[in-house]
């Protein structure tokens, strides 16, 4: 069975508000989300601070709606970047579960393709891009594991905006072809909140497969989970499988006499 996550819950300093957005998402079969806390680096007083834990949230998280498991919540990050300057990874951006950057020029997108530390690459969705995606930095971006975030949320809100989202969605299927895509709400409120199947639907607007659709809600955010702990400890994840030891026999009764004579001896 499908795990679905949603990794763009606007965070707000309204506790009760946020709450009410995380149990709508475990009443809809989420199983995991993402509070996102949003620094735009070119305003002033603004700065990356640590996010609050989510164990303050909640004295117990609520059930997912077909689970019997609570549901799990991480924090992210995202960098508004207009100039080279604003996105330098510090100490800071380890206390985040997930890492996510908002390039607003070409050359910066390029840069988050092929250079920057990061698990998300947003993509515009309240105005038309101001340039074109190319080939060579998706396919870069795709090689090393990063993922592109199309929110839905503001295609709620306006209908100019949809035309926005699902044009430059579409713009951006025709270069990747529906591989490395996640698809989030960025809600703000619980009714702006869609369910997963709902939103697998919505990914064939975007130019999404519906395969492609349902994997932007659930495989692909999974992956991009496991690379954020790659990217937190500078190591690899590595997944063990215990050893079957009837198939292990059956393996080295079928193997020639003069290989299994090596494995008794040994």
């Amino acid at each position: 069975m499908a795990v679905f996550m949603d990794l763009n819950i606007s965070y707000t300093t309204n506790k009760k508000r946020l709450q009410s957005v995380i149990e709508t998402a475990a009443q809809l079969g989420y199983s995991t989300v993402a509070i996102n806390y949003v620094v735009d680096l070119q305003q002033k007083k603004q700065e990356i601070v640590k996010p609050k834990s989510v164990s303050e949230l909640f004295k117990t998280f609520p059930i997912v709606q077909g689970k019997s498991r609570p549901i799990k919540v991480l924090n992210r990050l995202t960098v508004v970047a207009s100039e080279p300057s604003h996105f330098r990874p510090t100490v800071d951006y380890k206390a985040y579960d997930l890492v996510a950057v908002f390039p607003q020029t070409e050359k910066l997108f390029h840069a988050a393709c092929m250079t920057f530390d990061v698990d998300i690459i947003c993509v515009a969705v309240t105005e038309r891009l101001p340039f074109f995606f190319k080939r060579s930095p998706v396919n870069g971006a795709i090689e090393r594991s990063v993922f592109f975030e199309i929110s839905y949320t503001h295609a709620i809100r306006d209908h100019t905006m949809r035309r926005y989202t699902i044009a430059n969605a579409i713009n951006l299927m025709e270069i990747c072809k529906g591989k490395n895509v996640i698809v989030s709400s960025g809600a703000e409120h619980p009714l702006e909140m869609r369910g997963p199947y709902d939103i697998s639907n919505l990914g064939l607007l975007f130019g999404l497969s519906e395969e492609d659709g349902k994997a932007a809600v659930s495989t692909n955010c999974r992956a991009v989970c496991l690379h954020g702990e790659t990217r937190k400890t500078a190591l690899g994840i590595i997944h063990t499988i215990k050893k079957d030891p009837a198939l292990t026999d059956r393996v080295e009764e079928d193997a020639p006499a003069s290989k299994r004579a090596k494995i008794e001896m040994a």
